[in-house]
């Protein structure tokens, strides 16, 4: 049996001096070409990411379960050190998700953070000129002072960001999810160990070790990695 096995890490979107962030366009290739590998009947995928863009995260996610669908395979995921926010939106791609029991997993919130330099500005004498088209075109800057309708008006956002995060997770997770114990959605992460008794994951093992107890001794894990 041939499992073909995608690798998947770093932040999401493009981060960095060198913009080496992942998004759909840098893992269509590899992810494409791994599916279309023939005779085989399941697809592996390792993440290890604590996320980052919201709009790349979903695109991944359902590139891959597009892929799925179109070539009818099963995704298996396996979360590494860390499948967090984007990254654990990601991990719902998988039919089944696998962790290690000291995996980070979970934190499935919105954030956007940001400096006020009001005062600073003051004290070293500084003047800010700003010049608009659009009353809210200058939102949020941090070189004024914050507005109670901006910050309103964002976290109109972050809520339907999140209602979209929500909405892949119970979608992925179903009758799964144990959400008697604590607030699943509030952005909080947990432990692999945790997660899985939370329903977020299905269990514990390396992606070689569940392989190996699933289609045998034998198993050839073919590599796929940018």
């Amino acid at each position: 049996t041939v499992i073909p096995h995608v690798r998947l890490t770093g932040i999401i979107g493009s981060a960095g001096r060198f913009k080496q962030g992942m998004d759909l366009e840098g893992q269509k290739d590899i992810i494409k070409k791994a599916f279309s590998l023939k005779k085989i009947s399941h697809l592996a995928i390792s993440i290890n990411s604590p996320g980052g863009s919201p709009v790349q995260s979903h695109m991944i996610y359902s590139y891959i379960r597009d892929q799925a669908k179109k070539n009818k395979k099963k995704v298996i995921v396996f979360a590494e050190d860390v499948a967090a926010s984007g990254g654990y939106l990601i991990s719902c791609a998988g039919d089944e998700i696998y962790a290690n029991s000291s995996s980070i997993i979970g934190s499935i919130g919105v954030i956007y953070s940001s400096f006020g330099f009001t005062e600073l500005i003051k004290k070293i004498g500084v003047e800010r000129r700003v010049h608009t088209a659009g009353k809210n075109k200058s939102t949020l800057d941090p070189f004024l002072e914050e507005k109670n309708e901006d910050i309103e008006r964002l976290k109109k956002i972050q809520l339907d960001l999140h209602k979209d995060f929500i909405d892949v997770v119970e979608k992925s997770r179903g009758e799964k999810l144990n959400k008697s114990e604590v607030e699943l959605f509030s952005g909080e992460f947990w432990s692999g160990s945790k997660a899985k008794d939370l329903g977020l994951i299905d269990g514990i093992g390396s992606a070689h070790e569940v392989l190996k107890e699933k289609f045998g001794d034998d198993v050839v894990i073919k590599k796929f990695e940018k």
